[in-house]
């Protein structure tokens, strides 16, 4: 499939594509049914949300060790340890309905409840496949590496809804055709598995010589302290990620296992229906992704980030007003077909401005502040949820949230160009 891409991808790179996909097929899988089952074991609306929000809090903690340190103990077998714990999660969640089991499952295993990235997998894997292609191929390989990764959320997630309202339609009670969705979601663990071990040592970190720091300092000063991996691009790396973690904090009230509960709750949508909507949102959000790469050549990539997300804020916040499940649904499908257009030019931007020997960590630091604003809003978002005045509100805050994270990282990085778009402009002036 993706050798045909003008990518150049190798058998890595063509192996972390797949494990992409099959993380996201699992990520998918259980999202939507997520929350429906934790209320089947007789969790209220704010346990829920105070899970959920421990879940991410635990992934956050263990992306952060693990993406520090994987350049030193290896990628393929930090990668490795990702897939166990989301084994270890998934088993800790089916076979107990006791609370502070399942807030330890949500601590130490990973899960993912709003059906996008958790855990240590995707720093790792892009700071590889930074290394396998080259810098012009670089945000167009991460627009196709987003575009597999929500085709399988979508697919996935259509999956897990039908397959649960099949199950119940057979005679299983909602609660066992939930948690045999909760089962496979460890089996899907067991196959990523298989697939890390198949990777070469290509993936992992080139040796680089600490007195490669000072290269930029030919004067002879010494080299800048590191910290958490980042010495030449701290300063850079840190404010993206107080932003980032903004941007995430806002998408925490609308993940999408509380929409799902949000659309039943507020229109009785049943487990298929709410699959099928998912798998048109992430199906848009595909495609808006892979549009991306195109323009941002055009515009840059801070303008893409930035133009293409205030819009699809203005719909997250009208969604809540409409009056039929039709309107709702169409909005929502609106937005997600523009809202994920500064995701790879996200990542292919933090790739872009800090040093080569830094990515790992700067990928990690980035994606770690994500993590920690999202599982900080899903307890605020449950609370609000448990009251039928407030249903509404998580979309306004949300959306409200992203509005001033896109005006922040506006004026905060408009002047700061990757190297592309600094050729570009020499051309230009030439």
């Amino acid at each position: 499939m993706f050798a045909n891409l003008n990518l150049g991808l190798s058998r890595d790179g063509r192996l972390l594509f797949s494990t992409r996909i099959l993380r996201l097929f699992a990520y998918g899988f259980l999202s939507v049914v997520l929350a429906l089952y934790l209320s089947q074991l007789g969790l209220s609306e704010v346990n829920i949300g105070l899970l959920l929000t421990l879940t991410l809090l635990g992934d956050t903690a263990i992306s952060l060790w693990i993406t520090t340190n994987a350049d030193r103990i290896g990628r393929q077998r930090m990668l490795i340890v990702g897939a166990i714990l989301m084994i270890l999660a998934a088993v800790l969640f089916a076979v107990t309905r006791n609370y502070y089991l399942l807030l330890l499952a949500a601590v130490i295993g990973v899960i993912s409840p709003s059906g996008n990235e958790v855990g240590p997998f995707l720093s790792i894997e892009q700071a590889s496949l930074t290394q396998l292609v080259s810098d012009r191929k670089r945000t167009r390989t991460f627009a196709w590496y987003n575009l597999a990764g929500s085709f399988a959320t979508a697919l996935w997630a259509l999956a897990g809804g039908g397959l649960s309202q099949l199950l119940q339609g057979l005679g299983y009670s909602p609660l066992l055709s939930y948690r045999m969705i909760v089962l496979g979601y460890g089996l899907i663990g067991l196959l990523l598995i298989s697939l890390f071990s198949c990777l070469s040592p290509a993936i992992e970190v080139l040796e680089v010589s600490i007195q490669r720091a000072p290269a930029s300092n030919p004067a002879g000063n010494p080299a800048p302290r590191r910290v958490l991996g980042l010495y030449r691009s701290q300063k850079v790396v840190f404010k993206l990620a107080a932003l980032f973690s903004l941007d995430a904090f806002a998408g925490g009230f609308v993940i999408q296992s509380l929409m799902a509960l949000w659309f039943n709750q507020k229109f009785g949508v049943e487990p298929a229906v709410l699959g099928a909507i998912f798998f048109g949102a992430n199906i848009l959000a595909g495609i808006s992704a892979l549009s991306a790469a195109w323009v941002a050549g055009k515009i840059g990539l801070i303008n893409t980030m930035v133009f293409t997300h205030l819009p699809s804020n203005i719909l997250l916040i009208l969604v809540p007003f409409m009056p039929s499940l039709g309107l709702a649904i169409a909005l929502l499908l609106l937005r997600f077909s523009i809202s994920q257009m500064d995701v790879p030019t996200r990542q292919s931007y933090t790739m872009a401005v800090v040093a080569p020997d830094e990515r790992s960590a700067a990928s990690g630091i980035t994606g770690v502040a994500r993590t920690i604003g999202a599982s900080l809003s899903p307890v605020f978002a449950g609370a609000f949820m448990s009251n039928p005045v407030f249903l509404g509100l998580p979309f306004v805050i949300s959306g409200v949230l992203k509005i001033i994270y896109d005006l922040a990282l506006y004026f905060n990085f408009r002047a700061v160009k990757p190297p592309e778009e600094q050729m570009q402009t020499v051309r230009q002036g030439e």
